[in-house]
């Protein structure tokens, strides 16, 4: 994920996530490989990023440039709907509002998906910057984005999705594999995995579920994928 920061003196380059759950499987269970979430901060460059954090008193540095767009669309569109969309838009940012934080339609969404303004990205207005961990965890609540994870002796791997995303689109991050040959998944919380020895254990206390493909995930589900190929 690339971050985007405008009015604080944040470092730029990669920066690994202080996930708590990963530094504690990491402990747990002592893998020969651990991956953690990075995200990348760039300075000043909205088109070129995934979400926006941005200070208050720069907002409209941002806002601007929508503004203008959307105004140059709106003047060459015969399309009714986008032109009251765009009106829409217009004066949620006169009064300073990312489009991010706007309530719209599906409809509406698929339009602005169209249109790209770019306070429709993942945009956290701020009136002091925190430590970089504290803007991540921002910008990933912002966007909606949790994590899953894989734990074991081989690897703890932190995998970033959308909130409630189903299981088979989790095990297609894993895997392309796991995703075309899934069977069923095998979930455990978090806290009930660190409260045990291993998987086997949490099974054979009851505490993993054996979910199908319509399962949605929850934000700290451990999973392991059963497929064939």
């Amino acid at each position: 994920m690339k971050i985007c920061f405008a009015g604080f003196d944040l470092p730029e380059g990669k920066v690994k996530f202080q996930d708590e759950k990963v530094i504690t499987l990491e402990h747990k269970f002592a893998p020969q490989k651990t991956t953690p979430f990075y995200a990348e901060f760039i300075q000043n460059d909205f088109q070129n990023c995934d979400a926006i954090f941005i200070a208050r008193d720069h907002i409209l540095d941002l806002l601007i440039l929508d503004m203008e767009k959307l105004e140059t669309r709106r003047d060459r569109t015969a399309d009714a709907q986008e032109r009251q969309l765009i009106d829409k838009c217009l004066e949620y940012l006169e009064q300073e509002t990312p489009l991010c934080q706007v309530q719209f339609s599906e409809e509406e969404i698929a339009l602005l998906r169209g249109l790209a303004p770019l306070s429709f990205k993942p945009t956290v207005v701020a009136d002091e910057a925190p430590d970089t961990n504290a803007v991540i965890e921002a910008v990933l609540a912002r966007a909606g984005i949790v994590f899953f994870y894989t734990a074991g002796k081989k690897e703890v791997h932190a995998w970033p999705v959308a909130d409630g995303a189903d299981i088979v689109s989790c095990a297609g991050k894993i895997h392309s594999d796991l995703a075309r040959g899934f069977i069923k998944a095998d979930i455990v919380s978090y806290q009930d995995l660190i409260g045990v020895y291993n998987m086997q254990e949490a099974r054979a206390k009851g505490l993993v579920k054996l979910v199908d493909r319509d399962y949605a995930i929850r934000p700290g589900d451990v999973v392991e994928i059963r497929f064939n190929i």
